[in-house]
């Protein structure tokens, strides 16, 4: 399945402070290997994704498997994707 955000997006669930990177929230049921392909997130510019950034990915359909990631790419305004680095 691809990436619908209105269905489901990433979610802040904590802000860095002082330039401290922030934490991300996912949860789909995407893989790990469709979420990390590059671009997955459309809008990460826009919801303020920035490369450093970590998110959770829990997958719902894998009896809610976690795996942490990192954002490694985020897009131009006029194409405002965001990508993750593989699972750690």
């Amino acid at each position: 399945m691809a990436y619908d955000p209105s269905i489901s997006q990433p979610v802040l669930i904590a802000q860095g402070i002082g330039g401290g990177k922030a934490v991300w929230q996912y949860q789909s049921t995407d893989n790990t290997a469709a979420v990390v392909a590059g671009g997955y997130f459309t809008n990460g510019r826009t919801l303020g994704m920035k490369v450093g950034d970590a998110v959770l990915v829990i997958e719902t359909d894998n009896n809610y498997l976690m795996t942490t990631h990192s954002v490694i790419a985020v897009g131009t305004p006029a194409s405002p994707t965001a990508s993750l680095s593989a699972a750690t």
